[in-house]
């Protein structure tokens, strides 16, 4: 796989995806997007390595990353719907899964500390946590 760079990112974006040690891609298809394929999802998703795509908003590192859209579509093996992903977004002529998360009030952007590092953490984090939702919600 030839890994494009259309974009330049930050050093110590580089760096950390480098290190990350996953393929990774900055691609231009109406706005900036990484791509960082082979990701690891979780036991108990439909695939166990999809592409994420984060897009890289105008203004970063100063106006914070959120949100997630992932290649193939993620879905639980036991069936249980998950939330706020049933958005669509053509990304590289690929249909991309949103996933709408959001930072909170407890846990806002830090300019200076926060990053595409830091975001991509988050996003682990996201599919992690799906797991350890009550069978209520």
């Amino acid at each position: 796989m030839s890994l494009r760079r259309q974009f330049d990112l930050p050093e110590q974006d580089q760096v950390f995806l480098n290190e990350y040690g996953l393929p990774w891609e900055t691609i231009v298809d109406g706005s900036q997007w990484v791509l960082i394929h082979d990701f690891p999802t979780h036991e108990g998703y439909n695939h166990p390595r999809v592409t994420a795509a984060i897009r890289m908003e105008t203004g970063y590192p100063n106006t914070e990353l959120n949100m997630v859209y992932f290649f193939p579509a993620l879905a639980r093996t036991d069936g249980r719907q998950i939330g706020a992903t049933d958005a669509k977004q053509v990304i590289d002529g690929k249909s991309y899964q949103r996933w709408s998360r959001h930072r909170s009030g407890q846990n806002p952007w830090k300019i200076g500390r926060d990053s595409l590092g830091t975001h991509v953490i988050l996003v682990e984090d996201w599919l992690a946590r799906e797991f350890e939702k009550c069978p209520s919600q």
